[in-house]
């Protein structure tokens, strides 16, 4: 059985000022919305942060951001959130952008033990400045070193006692990669049933690669509300 909390706190309370986190979601859809908000209450900083994106101004990681938390982002689009602009253009935030599927291939391999690897995306771009470029079949591929953190914190929709997590439809995103590159992957879920009582075929990530468990209840906020007009 895997340790379940009953703190947010608690659970989150050994992540240190410095630390690396990556964290699950895509722009508001399956994020670890309660552990975020128990690192804004730690007030832990300086933390290098590996995420698809940075949230929204006043929600998902965007709380980090605006308590000035985080020291550097690694993420594949920002587009979302105007603090985060003001920050880098005043040089409060560094960012280190990457084409999506080389960031999710770049966690993938973290959490496989794959090092590097070779990729056509971002050659001939800034992207590739200071890496190795090599010919392959006529074509040209830039070497990307894989990512790994100290914490990595997913949300799943439902977890065994055992940690064996399942993710609900798009929810799923970056979360199983993330869950399988951290030293320590704590799971924020919204049900714990009995071991077994999870399909071994619809189980998404193993509870080998899950350290902790915590039930929360989340809002599940729209990141951008579009309504059809009647009338």
């Amino acid at each position: 059985m895997k340790p379940i909390y009953t703190s947010f706190t608690e659970v989150v309370k050994d992540i240190q000022d410095g630390s690396t986190l990556m964290v699950g979601g895509f722009g508001l859809c399956g994020i670890p919305e309660n552990l975020i908000i128990a690192l804004v209450e730690t007030g832990v900083k300086d933390l290098t942060i590996i995420s698809n994106n940075c949230g929204v101004d006043e929600w998902g990681l965007g709380l980090l951001l605006q308590n000035k938390q985080i020291k550097k982002m690694i993420s594949s689009y920002v587009g979302e959130n105007k603090e985060f602009e003001r920050q880098v253009l005043t040089g409060e935030l560094e960012v280190e952008l990457v084409p999506q599927g080389t960031l999710a291939e770049k966690i993938r391999a973290g959490g496989a033990g794959i090092p590097a690897f070779y990729t056509p995306a971002g050659v001939g771009t800034p992207i590739a400045e200071g890496k190795e470029v090599r010919s392959f079949n006529g074509k040209d591929y830039v070497l990307e070193e894989a990512l790994a953190a100290d914490f990595s914190l997913v949300r799943a929709a439902k977890a065994d006692k055992m940690g064996n997590l399942l993710y609900n439809k798009t929810a799923q995103n970056f979360n199983p990669m993330i869950a399988s590159a951290g030293k320590i992957t704590i799971a924020e879920v919204e049900e714990i049933v009995e071991t077994g009582s999870i399909q071994a075929d619809r189980i998404h990530t193993p509870g080998i690669y899950v350290q902790r468990l915590i039930i929360g209840e989340q809002e599940k906020r729209i990141e951008r509300l579009t309504v059809q007009k009647t009338g």
